[in-house]
């Protein structure tokens, strides 16, 4: 095998190899800020149910 066959080879592996690592970390941070939004959202109020604990008239 030629030498710059092998140095190709070993060029494409590397560059694929940081392309994942940039996309792994693009997606970690995503997540991270993800998280943090969803942490720092204001407490949302609790609806009330529409009939439980209500005594509901089903004689007819």
């Amino acid at each position: 095998m030629e030498m710059s066959s092998i140095m190709a080879s070993q060029l494409r592996e590397l560059q694929s190899t940081v392309q994942m690592s940039v996309m792994k970390n693009a997606l970690n941070m995503s997540s991270a800020s993800a998280v943090e939004m969803l942490q720092n959202m204001p407490e949302q109020p609790t609806a009330s149910h529409p009939y439980k604990g209500t005594v509901v008239d089903i004689s007819g």
